[in-house]
């Protein structure tokens, strides 16, 4: 590997394109002449608001964001949306949650301290292994919004339909997904997602929000820094913001349209699931442990049904140069994330290993 880099299947903070890597690392002593990095100059500087400004400008280009809605860098990664979410939109007090993993799961508990919120459906029964029939799901009457998280990064399903609401707000976490297909804005009331999994640098997620459901009239005890309405009102500068994150995001933002944009992304990330996937299928040791019609692209997870082996085989992997292919604690076996920036030719070695191994190993 160039630069001697690894094959690192992270599900996050997880690899990131080597082009932006190498305009990065150009640029940290002296940024364009500046004289400084990034990481030493004043937010309030000219130089860092071109950085924002070009950041937000380069992804509303990339997923073609209608103007009413705002773009918002906020710092606290997604996990702090789980209470920012039901502090800002629960106007009516009441909110549905539909979960299908680990995350949503998270996320439904954490709105529960806020107001009433139903379990509209989930997918626990089988170990969050598919997706719900979401096509005519009870949706409360008061709800203010409809939560889902679109891909679970730990137990490795996708929605390839999202929920019919009946008219209400749908919230979508996107953290392990964005920017990794085109997605249609317009369908959501809000959308979010924590960068360090498919975009940036830890500590910041990103919110693409309606206008409209920016409130200003919170309860008075609700924290200014967790209203979505001061964060749009000053521009994501209410205090420092993650500038690092900002513009490193905004370097992959335009490597993205550089590429081809999220259709091309789209393109190769299909392309490079399909090569595991279809790996998976035909293997008699592996096995994935998903749904095949809702299986995600960016995080695959599989086992062999011996947790001894499974163990065996992550250690293999690590001796021969592949990074961070363990299970999450929660579910254990094996899991590769294949994001954006995994080339087709990681997969494609992990692969010709597993295959090997399981030659190797299989009686």
């Amino acid at each position: 590997m160039e630069y001697g880099r690894i094959f690192n299947f992270s599900a996050g903070p997880a690899t990131m394109p080597v082009e932006v890597l190498e305009e990065v690392a150009a640029e940290v002593l002296n940024y364009r002449g500046s004289g400084m990095g990034v990481m030493e100059m004043s937010h309030r500087s000219k130089v860092f608001q071109t950085i924002i400004d070009e950041a937000e400008a380069d992804l509303r280009e990339l997923m073609g964001i209608p103007e009413n809605y705002k773009v918002l860098f906020i710092q606290g990664g997604a996990t702090l949306q789980f209470a920012m979410i039901p502090m800002n939109l629960m106007k009516n007090g009441v909110a549905d949650y539909i979960v299908t993993g680990a995350w949503s799961k998270k996320a439904y508990s954490e709105a529960k301290k806020y107001g009433r919120v139903n379990l509209l459906a989930t997918s626990e029964d089988r170990n969050y292994s598919y997706i719900p029939d979401c096509s005519d799901l009870p949706v409360d009457p008061e709800a203010d919004y409809v939560y889902i998280c679109e891909n679970e990064t730990i137990h490795g399903t996708t929605y390839q339909t999202l929920p019919n609401t009946k008219g209400k707000v749908l919230v979508s976490d996107q953290s392990s997904m964005f920017l990794s297909r085109p997605c249609n804005v317009s369908d959501y009331g809000m959308i979010y997602a924590g960068v360090q999994k498919n975009v940036g640098p830890a500590g910041m997620v990103v919110v693409i929000i309606r206008e409209d459901l920016i409130r200003t009239d919170l309860d008075e005890k609700i924290p200014t820094y967790l209203r979505y309405s001061i964060h749009a009102d000053n521009g994501s500068m209410y205090n420092t913001p993650n500038c690092w994150a900002i513009y490193v995001c905004g370097k992959v933002f335009k490597y993205l349209k550089k590429i081809g944009g999220l259709s091309e992304m789209a393109r190769r990330n299909e392309e490079k699931a399909k090569i595991l996937y279809d790996f998976l299928d035909e293997s008699k040791l592996f096995h994935g442990t998903v749904d095949k019609e809702v299986r995600s692209l960016m995080n695959i997870p599989f086992v062999t049904g011996d947790k001894e082996k499974d163990a065996a085989v992550v250690a293999a992997t690590k001796a021969a140069g592949f990074e961070n292919l363990k299970g999450h604690k929660s579910v254990g076996g094996l899991r590769a994330s294949t994001y954006n920036a995994m080339p087709r030719e990681g997969v494609e070695a992990l692969v010709n290993f597993l295959r090997q191994y399981e030659a190797e190993h299989q009686a």
